[in-house]
């Protein structure tokens, strides 16, 4: 029993990952960040973890809409930009190949206009957000990853997403 419960600590403490899948992809999320309960239009949500000094958690949202649902690759970058007023800094969008599937990377800052998603009844303006996000060309239709959250949040996760975007690979 003592092993047991050693063991589950030392797991806990490495940071064990998660893999989940949708799309006919998979991937692990970092065991740091907290599977939320099951929301619409969502593959997974996690809770990030504040960093110090930070007020509130990050969020990470993993959406799937079907094969041919959620908008291109082009629209969905445009929308998120959308989403801070004004950008601290010109946006970073950048396209690479993870395990054979087309990744398609944005990094913006800003006052974050898009908490609560498209149904938000209304409009909130956060000061000092980040969004790093990635659309995933999936073998089933897109895959839109987006994790937003204050900036030193989720400068100090940056690491745990790059992790999350290196697992991703096709469902077997």
């Amino acid at each position: 029993m003592q092993k047991t419960i050693a063991l589950i600590l030392l797991l806990g403490a490495v940071g064990m990952m998660r893999a989940e899948t949708a799309a006919g992809v998979r991937w692990s999320a970092a065991g740091s960040w907290k599977p939320q309960a099951a929301r619409p239009m969502r593959a997974a949500t996690y809770a990030v973890p504040a960093a110090p000094g930070d007020k509130e958690d990050g969020e990470c949202g993993i959406y799937y809409f079907g094969r041919t649902q959620g908008g291109s690759v082009e629209a969905n970058v445009k929308r998120w930009v959308g989403q801070f007023e004004p950008a601290d800094h010109p946006a970073e969008t950048r396209k690479r190949t993870v395990n054979g599937l087309s990744v398609t990377t944005i990094d913006v800052a800003g006052t974050y206009t898009g908490a609560g998603g498209p149904m938000a009844t209304t409009k909130s303006s956060k000061p000092g957000y980040r969004l790093l996000g990635a659309i995933v060309e999936a073998p089933e239709g897109l895959l839109f990853i987006k994790f937003a959250g204050p900036a030193k949040t989720v400068a100090a996760n940056q690491a745990n997403f790059e992790n999350l975007l290196k697992s991703l690979a096709p469902a077997k």
